[in-house]
């Protein structure tokens, strides 16, 4: 099942408190990159992050999910009603997230 455009522009207002939140479609899904980092997606719906360590301390109750078949598991982000909560969970986790590779020259 793909996400929702509006799914996404609710979660870009959550973060609007954030400078450089990008995003990219793929396959009917949102990956979302913070000052270039990948943190993780939208996927049916949800928002998905990259198990880090600080993203594992951050969040209290944590849930693993699948974003697709043969993918790693990703955590499950429950509050995304809360501004502050989602921007400071990207925010810990960005120093410890994976540079981005470089691109290839064609």
């Amino acid at each position: 099942m793909a996400s929702s455009k509006e799914y996404l522009e609710f979660i870009l207002g959550q973060l609007s408190t954030l400078e450089d939140i990008t995003y990219k479609a793929m396959m009917g899904e949102f990956i979302i990159y913070y000052r270039g980092k990948i943190v993780g997606g939208i996927y049916d719906d949800k928002l998905l992050v990259k198990p880090v360590k600080s993203a594992i301390t951050y969040i209290t109750t944590t849930s693993y999910e699948l974003p697709y078949e043969g993918a790693k598991e990703m955590l499950l982000v429950d509050e995304v009603d809360n501004k502050e909560y989602l921007s400071g969970l990207f925010e810990v986790m960005y120093d410890e997230l994976p540079p981005p590779k470089p691109k290839k020259k064609k």
